[in-house]
């Protein structure tokens, strides 16, 4: 079974087995193949229950089409992009759905160097191929399939972000929410001298404690009291394929992207002192002005991973940040990772000798944001042009992704789903009144 609606715009996803099977991975993994013409790809799997069978057609369909594969086994995606990189292989696919709930399967596509596939790089391609595929495998030499074991090169590697030496004994309560985390986490944290708390770190794709998605708040609630409730120093929720981590402070309070992007950049920028870093257009303000005062150069970009990945190469850019939880590293191939920014921060609150909450209350004072505000409408390209109209001559407009509005006190980002017809809002003010009443009068808009 393959349904055309499972490509996405930066990946493939759908529910198992209705949308996507395994004749459907099968199919996948032939036009991959056909397509970039690699001559070796890794393919790694997360948890889910689909995933084994999943990524051996994937293996099966790439091999068939001519390409060897190396089967890296049961990991988080970063470790398919580090793979590729690690071992100099001309692309790779990660079977995961994510921080979907447990009835979808996926793919994450990468070519040389880790750089994504997407709807516009090649997805579509891969689509058209995969939809149309005939046995045209006569003629041409299988790929061999062999296993290998990344996973002490991958420890090095993230740790190598940090000085473990400076890591001082923290209390940390981590939930991996039955995802990869729990088991990518272990061997890094032995080498670490915190004081871990660990839960959920079975892997188990029927996920029976709560969804693996961190940006829900009924996610979150779980880590929250336990933060409290053990008097952590710090809580790290990471999602299904643990690309992202998301974190609590010291008083059970959950710290927005944005805030952890400022954070994670001014450490970055101790040790690469004028650097270049990236944040997304819907980020808080803190972002820009911090990297500006802690000597850096801010830039800011269109939300996703694939237009991250890409400016970071063209801009040399040593780190890029997004709202969502996604961090992206010059030296990790540009590719996004959630263990590296836990192991930052980690860092970070050891060498400040702070509490996170402290190293926070300077933004939780000066910038108030509305966090993604999501709203179904009927015409998107109406409604933007509605609200261009409306606060346009507020402030300096930018078309840059959706539409932007930076007035002196206030600005927001108003964006459109690439999947469904809605249209996002993320909006600050420097008062919490200014922030509340730009947001009821954006909304009153965007729902009328």
């Amino acid at each position: 079974m393959l349904d055309p609606k499972v490509f996405k715009a930066y990946d493939v996803r759908g529910i198992y087995p209705d949308q996507l099977d395994e004749a459907g991975a099968y199919a996948i993994g032939r036009a991959y193949v056909d397509e970039f013409e690699p001559r070796a790809i890794a393919v790694g799997r997360d948890m889910r229950l689909s995933s084994p069978s999943m990524a051996e057609a994937v293996m099966r369909g790439a091999a068939d089409s001519g390409a060897d594969v190396v089967d890296i086994g049961m990991v988080g995606t970063e470790m398919v992009y580090f793979a590729v990189s690690d071992l100099d292989l001309e692309g790779g696919v990660m079977v995961t759905a994510s921080h979907n709930p447990k009835e979808y399967t996926g793919m994450k596509i990468v070519r040389r160097g880790a750089l994504p596939v997407g709807g516009d790089s090649g997805l579509l391609d891969i689509r058209t191929r995969a939809m149309a595929l005939e046995d045209r495998s006569e003629g041409l030499t299988p790929g061999h399939v062999r296993h290998e074991d990344i996973w002490p090169r991958w420890v090095d590697a993230v740790l190598s972000f940090i000085d473990v030496e400076a890591v001082k004994p923290l209390r940390v309560v981590i939930d991996a929410a039955n995802g990869m985390g729990g088991v990518m986490l272990p061997p890094v944290l032995e080498r670490l001298p915190v004081d871990a708390v660990p839960y959920f770190f079975e892997p188990d794709g029927t996920f029976p404690n709560h969804e693996p998605n961190p940006l829900l708040p009924e996610n979150r609630e779980f880590i929250i009291e336990r933060v409290r409730s053990e008097r952590a120093d710090l809580g790290v929720a990471f999602d299904g394929d643990a690309d992202r981590c998301f974190f609590v402070d010291d008083t059970g309070e959950f710290v927005p992207g944005d805030f952890v992007t400022a954070l994670l950049a001014e450490s970055i920028l101790e040790k690469e002192p004028g650097a270049k870093i990236l944040y997304d257009v819907r980020a808080s303000w803190a972002v820009p002005q911090t990297i500006e005062r802690a000597g850096g150069v801010p830039l800011v970009n269109r939300v996703g991973h694939a237009f991250f990945k890409h400016r970071m190469r063209e801009e040399g850019a040593v780190f890029g940040g997004e709202v969502s939880g996604h961090y992206y590293f010059q030296n990790f191939s540009r590719a996004d990772s959630g263990v590296i920014p836990f192991l930052l921060m980690l860092e970070l609150i050891s060498k400040r000798g702070q509490k996170l909450s402290e190293l926070l209350s300077a933004y939780r004072a000066r910038y108030f944001i509305t966090g993604e505000l999501n709203t179904p409408v009927a015409d998107v390209a109406l409604k933007l042009q509605e609200l261009k109209e409306r606060f346009g001559p507020e402030g300096k407009v930018s078309h840059l992704d959706g539409l932007s509005v930076d007035a002196e006190e206030w600005h927001m980002n108003v964006r459109p789903s690439n999947t469904e017809p809605l249209l996002r809002l993320n909006l600050e003010a420097l008062s919490p009144d200014l922030m509340e009443r730009k947001r009821d009068e954006v909304l009153e808009v965007i729902r009328s």
